[in-house]
């Protein structure tokens, strides 16, 4: 199942020995746009630290109850690298992250990540250290150039093929894969309010210190797409017909 970013936010982070805090954002790779970590808020159990949590240390949701269980202890998550997350994450200390949870990602030839939500499903992800095979513990690793956050990304402007169409509202995140499988756009005061779903295939170039996403659209076409209800599932039917809007396609052709 789909579902948007922003419902997601405030889960509580369940340990195998009770509760450990809330999800306050997420962090994904901006090349396969899959999550890499959840952002954790401890509140008071841990002086307030925000901690990083991989997917892979997620067990099956209880969406009733909006809590993400993780096969971690309290104790394990108390003694984690204090990573601060208000800075760049360095590639050493998502090694040192990985390494300390003995998260599957070392082997003979190099660093991978591949993760799904409570191991429903699998996705691949490019390697996300790399470099790091010739001196896998090195103190001057630079930070990981593709990391991002999804609390940064929103209120980023979207650009078609000839002129702004509006803005980035929410996220929307395949709940087997941890894939953001579409930005939510605001198009705000360009079409009266409408919100559109744009897939990160059809994004031309992103530029990060102007907040801008260009996209391989023109506004005509982002004008008569499908339109985007966030109270409504995100279907098989309207995925088709949003493909076939833009590329004369079905998503899956």
């Amino acid at each position: 199942m789909q579902r948007n970013v922003k419902s997601l936010i405030g889960f509580t982070m369940g340990a195998t020995d009770g509760e450990f805090g809330k999800v306050e954002e997420f962090y994904f790779d901006d090349e396969t746009w899959t999550v890499r970590y959840l952002i954790v808020k401890t509140g008071g159990w841990l002086s307030e630290r925000k901690v990083l949590i991989s997917p892979w240390a997620v067990e099956k949701p209880d969406w009733d109850h909006k809590v993400f269980p993780v096969n971690l202890t309290q104790e394990q998550i108390k003694n984690s690298p204090d990573i601060d997350t208000q800075k760049p994450v360095s590639r050493q200390q998502e090694i040192e992250l990985y390494t300390y949870y003995a998260w599957p990602h070392l082997d003979d030839v190099g660093i991978g990540f591949y993760g799904g939500i409570g191991m429903m499903g699998m996705s691949d992800s490019r390697i996300p250290f790399e470099d790091v095979i010739a001196d896998k513990f090195a103190n001057d690793r630079p930070a990981d150039p593709h990391l991002r956050s999804t609390h940064e990304v929103k209120g980023y402007f979207i650009h078609a093929t000839d002129g702004n169409i509006g803005e980035v509202e929410d996220f929307i995140i395949d709940d087997r894969t941890w894939n953001l499988r579409y930005l939510v756009v605001d198009t705000g005061n360009w079409f009266s309010g409408k919100k559109v779903l744009i897939s990160p295939k059809w994004i031309k170039s992103l530029e990060w210190k102007n907040s801008a996403v260009h996209v391989d659209i023109s506004i005509d076409a982002v004008k008569n797409s499908p339109e985007y209800d966030p109270s409504q599932p995100i279907n098989e039917l309207y995925e088709n017909n949003l493909h076939e809007h833009y590329y004369g396609k079905p998503k899956d052709e």
